[in-house]
């Protein structure tokens, strides 16, 4: 890996982009627009960061997997949910050179897939509560400008999560725990978000209500990082996913969804990242440590104690790499520092003699710690570096979220971050502010307990309720 310089992160576009490439996360030269490639490296970044997804919902979700391709009978029943994502569909026409009878829709998501076999499944209250997920790729015709991890064509990494319940105030309980599920697995992130209750026109296609997360990214721009979405009886009326309920009658059931893709990793890249590269919470980290043999003279014996660290923290169970490259340190240290590593160790002969290593923290922080008890000093930076990282992203937030009680304040605020505004909760106001405003109407804050009086800032009523406005990704 060449020393090239990365752009300064405040041009994020540009450092973005650049960085996906230098620490090998994705190739984005794939011949379809919207459709890239897993590094090895990024491959592992995905996988750690989907396993600490499923060690989140496997107490009490199954794991699963439906088809890829939806009938077009199924997927028109639902004319509400289908208009929201009738523009985006991919449609196989042809088996060979055979027309189909019937079109297939490559899953823009997966309702209209799942819901006809849980008319299958859910017979009986007994059956109740049915909680699902899976993690697939989908496909989405998007016209608007592509960003890598971002705004795809082909999602590969959606985990939408699919639940059946015997009543309205099950289903909203599920929606509540869904969104601590997300929240302790963003806190493992050190991403912090801002919780919306998303306005009636920009809620899922044929939900009740929506809730999503939203975290600020470095241009004050949001990015949606997760939904939750409490669906009723809607789609279990369209589908007939009823239940005998215990005095033998029958019921329509009760359904929620959430989902989250892989704008969780660029999220994490764009958060954290700084212009030195990568920079990596130690949960998900594909390499947690590093060791870097400071190799000027007595070479064996440096590489020989280096590799019995790696060995004993390896059966600790950590993420370890040893780098023996010809390299000079500098040129290592910065391929590390790129990938994002957050601990490096640097040992040379005269560390040794000590009994020493010196600890290289990725946030630049540094400390010499005995080679006896090595790894437990690994484990309190560890800890410690990821409550930093969560700190100084809950302050970079803070600072990008604004009261404004005036439409100009509004508009400046947004052009760089999050305004926060009275509004009445009419869709009339909502539709206006977003005009006049120039941003979107992220919805009201969720879970949430300040209140106090404001004004819409359209139509002057009192209130208590306010809302998020932002420019989004």
């Amino acid at each position: 890996m060449t020393e090239a310089k990365l752009p300064g992160k405040e041009n994020f576009s540009e450092w973005y982009h650049e960085l996906l490439k230098s620490g090998e996360i994705i190739d984005v030269r794939y011949p379809v627009k919207g459709m890239c490639v897993w590094y090895p490296f990024g491959f592992a970044l995905r996988r750690n960061v989907y396993d600490l997804m499923r060690e989140l919902l496997d107490p009490d979700h199954q794991e699963t997997q439906f088809p890829l391709l939806i009938p077009e009978t199924e997927f028109m029943k639902e004319a509400e949910h289908i208009k929201g994502f009738e523009d985006e569909v991919y449609w196989v026409t042809h088996g060979g050179t055979s027309p189909l009878d019937i079109k297939l829709a490559l899953r823009p998501t997966s309702e209209t897939a799942i819901y006809p076999i849980f008319k299958l499944w859910v017979r009986s209250h007994a059956d109740l509560p049915l909680k699902i997920y899976q993690i697939v790729n989908t496909f989405r015709y998007e016209t608007k400008h592509t960003r890598p991890l971002i705004r795809l064509r082909e999602i590969t990494s959606f985990k939408e999560a699919h639940t059946v319940h015997a009543s309205w105030e099950e289903a909203a309980e599920q929606v509540e725990a869904a969104l601590t599920i997300y929240a302790e697995f963003y806190r493992r992130l050190a991403i912090p978000f801002l919780f919306a209750r998303r306005p009636s026109w920009d809620k899922f296609p044929g939900s009740d209500y929506s809730i999503a997360l939203d975290t600020v990214m470095p241009d004050g721009r949001t990015l949606q990082i997760g939904t939750a979405h409490l669906l009723g009886t809607n789609f279990a009326t369209t589908y007939g996913i009823t239940f005998e309920n215990e005095a033998g009658e029958q019921e329509f059931a009760n359904q929620t969804c959430y989902g989250v893709s892989e704008r969780c990793i660029a999220a994490l890249i764009s958060v954290h990242g700084d212009d030195r590269g990568l920079v990596l919470p130690w949960s998900v980290a594909p390499v947690q440590v590093v060791i870097v043999p400071i190799l000027f003279k007595d070479k064996e014996r440096t590489l020989e104690v280096s590799r019995e660290i790696k060995a004993k923290l390896a059966e600790a169970g950590t993420r370890v790499a040893i780098d023996e490259s010809d390299e000079r340190p500098g040129a290592k240290f910065y391929k590390w520092e790129m990938k994002g590593v957050p601990i490096r160790i640097e040992i040379g002969p005269r560390d040794i003699e000590k009994g020493v290593a010196v600890l290289a923290r990725r946030d630049g922080k540094k400390l010499t710690v005995p080679l006896d008890g090595l790894l437990s000093s690994i484990q309190a930076e560890a800890a410690d570096l990821t409550e930093a990282m969560l700190t100084k992203a809950q302050a970079f937030l803070a600072s990008k979220v604004k009261d404004c009680e005036t439409v100009e304040e509004a508009r400046e605020q947004t052009a760089a971050g999050v305004a926060r505004v009275g509004w009445c909760g009419s869709e009339e106001c909502g539709h206006w502010i977003e005009d006049e405003v120039g941003a979107a109407v992220l919805g009201e804050p969720w879970r949430s307990a300040e209140k106090h009086e404001r004004s819409c800032i359209v139509c002057g009523a009192k209130t208590e309720r306010c809302a998020l406005l932002a420019r989004q990704y």
